[in-house]
């Protein structure tokens, strides 16, 4: 283990972190094919070098790709919040390692289950429920860290 890492509290954000930001990555891959699979390219030089015939156009509005990308801005909008306060939360918040667990376990799982569930369509409340979940666990620790170090 690295000196980073000397402490559980970092040990457990490392971990859950990249599961999280590997899950994220994942996403580019699905997005490029569902465009490959189904002929839909947002750049000119794209859809020239991959489709044959005079439909070689643009396309923007196709509905399964565009659900893919939607579910990564999704995860942009809360991994990359979770990513910082999660450090500053194994770092600052003085909770306990169950605490500390428990919010980095909900998280992940919350955003996983809403990959699942968007790239599904399944119906709602379930993504909702999924994004609350996780935004909820953001504010948590976020609040926590302030409270625990609130210096002005």
């Amino acid at each position: 283990m690295c000196e980073f890492m000397e402490t559980k509290e970092l040990a457990y954000f490392v971990t859950y972190a990249a599961i999280v930001l590997l899950k994220m990555v994942v996403m580019s891959p699905i997005t490029g094919y569902n465009r490959m699979t189904r002929n839909v390219f947002a750049n000119a030089e794209d859809a020239a070098a991959h489709m044959k015939g005079p439909d070689k156009k643009v396309t923007l509005n196709d509905p399964v790709v565009e659900r893919v990308r939607r579910c990564h801005l999704n995860d942009l909008e809360n991994i990359v919040p979770f990513f910082g306060l999660g450090l500053l939360y194994a770092l600052f918040s003085g909770a306990s390692i169950s605490t500390l667990l428990w919010h980095y376990r909900i998280f992940t799982v919350s955003r996983l289950l809403h990959t699942i569930v968007y790239l599904n369509a399944i119906r709602q409340p379930a993504r909702a429920l999924c994004f609350f979940t996780g935004f909820a666990v953001n504010v948590s620790m976020g609040v926590q860290i302030l409270m625990n170090n609130f210096y002005l």
